[in-house]
C-alpha cells in the first residue's frame, strides 16, 4: 500500500504536480465524511498507475495550507496542475463519483486541442478548430463535447457524419441533446427530397432557403427562412420554425449576422 500522507508541500505537491496531477485530500481524524472519502481515494490512487497522485494533507497539522487554499469544510479535495488548482469539489463523494470528477478534471491533450479549438471559434479560425477536433476525437472517440461541437462544424458540409456525431454526444452527455436535435433537423432538411406541395405559396421560398444551406450561406437561408414565415407557416409541419431554431441553436453564438437576426425572426413567429 502507498504513502499518501504529506512529507513537503512543495515538493510532494506544487513541484510535483509538474510531472503529473496531484490530488489533495485535506481532511482530520475527528471528521466522519473523512473518514468515508479518504479511502475511496486512496482504492483510486492506488489504481491510477501514476496517472495521478494522491497527497493528504491532516488539518490539525498543517492548517496554514489549508487556510492558504481557501478550506472552510472537510473533507476538502483539489486537483493542482502545474502548482495551480485546477478543480476541486467539498463532502464525501460516492466512488462512482469521484471517478466521474478525475474523468473531468485531469487534463489531457484531447482537451487541450478542445479548449484551443473554442478559441479558434471566438476568432472565427473555423478550420483550425475543425481540425484541432479532429484530432482531439483521434485521441478520445468518444468524447461528448468534441463530437458535438465537431457535428456543428460539419454539418453543413457532411449532414450524415453530422448526425452520427451529434447523436451520440446527446447519448452520453444530455446538456448536448438540444444541440443533437438541431443538427438532425438541418441533416434532414439538406438530405431528403422535398416532398411538400410546390405550387404552395412559400415553396419557393422554402427551397431558395435550402439551396442557400448547400451553399453554407447561413445568414441568407435565414432571410428566406423569415420571408417563408410571413408567407406560409405550416408549410413542411412548420418546416421553416424548426430549421430556422436549428440554425441559430448552431450559428448564433459563431456567426454575427446570424446573432443579429434572432430578434427580427421571434417578431415573424409572435
Amino acid at each position: 500500500m502507498m504513502d499518501f500522507d504529506l512529507k513537503n508541500f512543495d515538493e510532494d505537491v506544487i513541484a510535483g504536480s509538474a510531472s503529473v496531477p496531484v490530488v489533495v485530500d485535506f481532511w482530520a481524524p475527528w471528521c466522519g465524511p473523512c473518514q468515508a472519502i479518504g479511502p475511496v481515494l486512496e482504492k483510486l490512487a492506488n489504481e491510477a498507475d501514476g496517472t495521478w497522485r494522491l497527497v493528504k494533507v491532516n488539518t490539525d497539522q498543517h492548517g496554514d495550507i489549508g487556510q492558504q487554499y481557501g478550506v472552510r469544510g472537510i473533507p476538502a479535495v483539489k486537483m493542482f496542475v502545474d502548482g495551480k488548482v485546477v478543480d476541486e469539489f467539498t463532502g464525501a463523494l460516492p466512488e462512482y463519483a469521484v471517478k466521474q470528477w478525475l474523468e473531468k478534471a485531469i487534463p489531457t491533450e484531447a482537451k487541450q486541442h478542445i479548449a484551443t479549438a473554442e478559441r479558434r471559434l471566438d476568432e472565427g479560425a473555423w478550420d483550425e478548430a475543425e481540425t484541432l477536433l479532429e484530432q482531439a476525437l483521434k485521441d478520445e472517440p468518444n468524447h461528448a463535447k468534441a463530437r458535438a461541437m465537431l457535428a456543428s462544424l460539419i454539418v453543413l458540409r457532411d449532414p450524415h457524419r453530422a448526425v452520427d456525431l451529434a447523436s451520440a454526444a446527446g447519448s452520453v452527455e444530455p446538456t448536448y441533446l438540444f444541440q443533437a436535435e438541431a443538427v438532425k433537423t438541418i441533416a434532414m432538411r439538406l438530405t431528403t427530397p422535398a416532398d411538400w406541395d410546390e405550387s404552395l405559396p412559400g415553396a419557393a421560398l422554402y427551397q431558395e432557403a435550402i439551396d442557400a444551406l448547400h451553399e453554407a450561406d447561413v445568414p441568407a437561408a435565414l432571410e428566406k427562412l423569415m420571408a417563408l414565415i410571413q408567407v406560409d407557416r405550416f408549410i413542411d409541419n412548420d418546416g421553416g420554425r424548426r430549421l430556422g431554431i436549428a440554425l441559430f441553436t448552431l450559428f448564433a453564438d459563431r456567426m454575427e449576422a446570424v446573432r443579429g437576426m434572432r430578434r427580427l425572426f421571434d417578431m415573424y413567429l409572435s
